[in-house]
């Protein structure tokens, strides 16, 4: 008989369509991995279930990371204040050189550890050595969808090696963890390797997960070798398409997003590492009026220094409003939106970024008893513009407890900060030598 969990007497965050909606004096009844019920408090009597009682506590959905790399905590704060070419090469690129596929273990368990005291219940990872990722995000109870990053100097042999990884963690974690394809970028992946991609996630029926028109440069640079943009490679290469989890896409032009919103294609956003590397701002109402499906992200902790999608939404809420000029843009319910529903519409979950019944049990309970979080008078600004990872009290993930009174249930932390400071010295010398590729300056 499957496992039944009964949390009491919360408020639930929940949407009909598009539209949040707060729930008082709610309990949640799950059952295995799936959320069979959500009804007033005392509306179970003697049911066998494990209970939790949430009383005082705000029930929201999981929070969905649609693009990291999530062993880059490693690295975190290396090269602050650099600009992005600079960052590339004189940084990010020779210290991954030092990476083994241990060091990438420890730093995914560290990034981990991150993501679910933050409330983060499922990761799209794009990075390297993704066996090890795949191995601590089956330990950690999270759910991923994980892309091991291939670039075109790599050759088709590598991309070959990457297939292997796809197949072999597929469905793995009771279904936790999927696999897509993961090359790098236009600008870092020719049109036939693109291609060559694209053939391969037909053949496995799989996704893409890609950087695109990250900066303007990368899309005058891709004009100067293909004659068109990034975007119209991605398009031409045919790995649009499939689901498609697009990077930024900070500088599409009109053509670009009619091609994006006509096909499965969603976009990660990530605010803070725009900002701390002045690489400008989306224009994401214009996005939404197109259709397309757009999510949160941290990126790495390199450039956002932490793994936080709450300092992320309420970024994505503010810079819009100043981008535009005007208070009334991205508005709190479009904001809740895209940050809980949105993720999931990115990569394609659409049992995921709700909590009614039907949906999967991926939920976080926030605490709601700290001095700036009262009074409540509007739940949705409370929830944008007070509550934060600090606030994170339990987690749940595929109907299974994984952060409780806020204590790791399946991470040893004490191990995981031994592990990581005993490889640092070695990891942060820095060889110039030593370059995966260079960005495009």
């Amino acid at each position: 008989m499957e496992k039944k969990t009964l949390i009491q007497n919360c408020t639930v965050l929940t949407f009909d369509g598009t539209k949040p909606k707060f729930l008082s004096n709610r309990d949640i009844l799950i059952q295995g991995s799936t959320i069979t019920a959500v009804e007033p408090t005392s509306s179970f009597e003697n049911v066998n279930a494990v209970i939790i009682d949430a009383a005082g506590k705000l029930a929201v959905p999981g929070m969905i990371n649609t693009h990291a790399h999530v062993p880059m905590v490693l690295f975190r704060n290396a090269g602050p204040d650099l600009n992005a070419n600079d960052w590339f090469n004189k940084i990010i690129f020779p210290l991954e050189a030092n990476l083994t596929p241990e060091d990438v273990y420890w730093g995914a368990m560290l990034g981990i550890a991150e993501m679910i005291e933050s409330g983060i219940t499922c990761a799209a990872d794009h990075y390297f050595y993704m066996d090890s990722v795949a191995r601590a995000v089956e330990q950690s109870g999270m759910r991923a969808n994980l892309v091991w990053a291939v670039f075109g100097h790599e050759g088709y042999q590598k991309l070959e090696e990457t297939l292997v990884f796809i197949e072999r963690w597929q469905g793995k974690g009771d279904g936790r963890i999927t696999t897509w394809i993961g090359p790098h970028s236009p600008y870092l992946c020719d049109p036939d390797f693109l291609s060559r991609c694209a053939s391969e996630a037909k053949s496995l029926g799989i996704g893409s997960h890609i950087h695109v028109s990250e900066t303007a440069e990368q899309v005058t640079l891709s004009f100067d070798r293909y004659g068109k943009s990034p975007v119209r490679v991605l398009q031409d290469s045919g790995i649009l398409d499939y689901p498609c989890i697009m990077a930024h896409c900070l500088y599409p032009s009109d053509e670009d997003l009619e091609i994006i919103a006509d096909h499965p294609s969603g976009i990660a956003q990530a605010p803070k590492t725009y900002l701390s590397l002045a690489m400008g701002l989306a224009d994401l109402p214009k996005y939404l009026r197109y259709g397309i499906p757009v999510g949160l992200a941290t990126d790495g902790a390199v450039s956002s220094s932490n793994l936080d999608l709450f300092e992320q939404m309420r970024l994505t809420g503010l810079t819009q409003k100043h981008h535009h000029r005007d208070a009334e843009m991205m508005d709190l319910d479009t904001l809740l939106d895209l940050a809980f529903q949105g993720g999931a519409r990115v990569l394609h979950q659409p049992k995921l970024g709700n909590l009614k019944p039907g949906y999967l049990a991926d939920l976080v309970l926030l605490k709601q008893d700290r001095a700036s979080v009262h009074p409540v008078i509007n739940h949705a600004a409370n929830l944008v513009y007070n509550l934060g990872a600090g606030d994170v009290d339990t987690v749940i993930c595929n109907g299974e407890v994984i952060y409780l009174n806020g204590e790791h249930q399946t991470l040893n932390k004490a191990e995981i900060y031994a592990e990581v400071d005993q490889r640092l010295e070695r990891l942060l010398k820095i060889d110039l030598k030593r370059k995966v590729a260079d960005y495009p300056s």
